[in-house]
């Protein structure tokens, strides 16, 4: 039957989707650990807790430098359209992440910063990301989780 075969409790389980919902948990169990750590200012904590945060706004977090970036290649770097992180840095300047400041090396452009509210956000991330991380390990193994490192780094094309 040509139904049974789209059935979603018939459709075989595929990497892709076993690396979406890893990736979903992952980001749902950091979420979570930044709600409840006591560093975070609280209203992102609260915006966290409530799942207001989502994994979109996380990519700012990922792929912003410490010292800035422009616009362009924040988004460049997210893989994504500039006006779609352009929208969320606005969303993260109103929430007092980020802020816009001037390029010093071109007037004519804007560098996006971590204000230090952001950067308390950015070692409250890390934090919950290296957690995350040990309770993977320790849920799978280290051997496994190695093994399931050393791939995905492999697949994705990224240095160690």
């Amino acid at each position: 039957m040509a139904g049974d075969a789209l059935s979603e409790t018939r459709r075989p389980v595929h990497l892709g989707r076993l690396l979406g919902h890893a990736m979903r948990r992952f980001d749902e169990r950091v979420m979570h650990l930044m709600a409840h750590n006591v560093d975070v200012p609280l209203a992102l904590s609260n915006l966290a807790a409530r799942a207001q945060v989502s994994a979109a706004h996380i990519h700012i977090t990922r792929h912003l430098a410490v010292q800035g970036a422009r616009l362009t290649a924040l988004a460049q770097s997210a893989g994504m359209s500039k006006q779609a992180m352009g929208d969320l840095v606005d969303q993260c300047e109103a929430w007092g992440l980020v802020r816009r400041e001037p390029d010093s090396r071109d007037a004519r452009a804007r560098m996006v910063c971590f204000t230090p509210m952001g950067l308390a956000w950015l070692q409250a991330f890390k934090e919950a990301v290296a957690q995350a991380e040990a309770e993977f390990r320790a849920e799978v193994g280290d051997e496994i989780a190695t093994v399931v490192s050393i791939g995905l780094e492999a697949y994705a094309g990224a240095t160690a």
